[in-house]
């Protein structure tokens, strides 16, 4: 295992990773798979900040045209679910041996600490991981602008969305068997070419604050560990 190049990396997690491919809640399996990738990276020598997201439950854009629920009250409730996955995460990690917390955007007591700037830096550099849930707090944000947010406040030197496909594709691989795989695009080129990796807000935040992004797939045993030590793996945004 070689050392991380980078200080402090963000890792952003969506719901999915939680569960199986066209699953719903949590697999245990995932879980432990998820936490054991992480575990691994804190060896390298970063310190390591996670956002999750929380598509293996409920996306509060979409539940929102599906009932007769409000997209500010779906969201909230999205928000919510992230501190589900970010706990069970949490717990997870920390029984191999690696210190965690969980800090939300939304207060959670009995769950979490508040999230606040000094407090989570606080905990990175004292070697614990830093679970961010509650998106940044605000309905309409998607939990992409909030990773990027994060990265952004907390200097992070990397922003990696481990994600379920490979990389970035000039059209989805599932519905098109042509599409291709960037290596490496410019944070110019996916606005320009609408690439809905990412949302737009979360790419032009690590635009104006120089933050690489790589998009990887989490899946494959070693790729955050190549990403960390700046071997190519997945398509790097910058």
């Amino acid at each position: 295992m070689g050392k991380s190049k980078y200080k402090r990396v963000l890792l952003k997690l969506s719901g999915q990773s939680f569960c199986r491919p066209g699953g719903f809640g949590i697999d245990g399996p995932c879980l432990e798979s998820i936490a054991a990738r992480v575990a691994d990276v804190c060896k390298l020598g970063s310190q390591v900040a996670i956002v999750v997201g929380a598509g293996n439950f409920l996306r509060g854009e979409a539940f929102s045209k599906t009932s007769h629920i409000p997209r500010n009250t779906a969201d909230y409730m999205g928000m919510l679910t992230t501190i589900i996955n970010a706990c069970a995460l949490q717990e997870t990690i920390e029984r191999m041996g690696q210190p965690t917390r969980v800090l939300s955007a939304i207060e959670v007591d009995a769950m979490c600490e508040k999230f606040i700037r000094r407090k989570a830096l606080w905990h990175l550099e004292n070697g614990r991981v830093a679970i961010l849930a509650g998106g940044t707090g605000n309905p309409f944000f998607t939990t992409d602008t909030c990773a990027a947010l994060r990265a952004s406040e907390l200097d992070a030197e990397l922003l990696i969305k481990a994600t379920k496909v490979d990389g970035v594709y000039s059209a989805d691989p599932v519905k098109d068997p042509n599409a291709v795989l960037y290596d490496r695009l410019s944070y110019e080129e996916i606005l320009a070419k609408d690439l809905r990796v990412m949302d737009h807000a979360a790419v032009s935040l690590c635009r104006e604050n120089r933050i690489p992004i790589v998009v990887l797939n989490i899946f494959e045993t070693g790729n955050i560990t190549k990403a960390l030590c700046g071997e190519p793996v997945g398509t790097l945004i910058c």
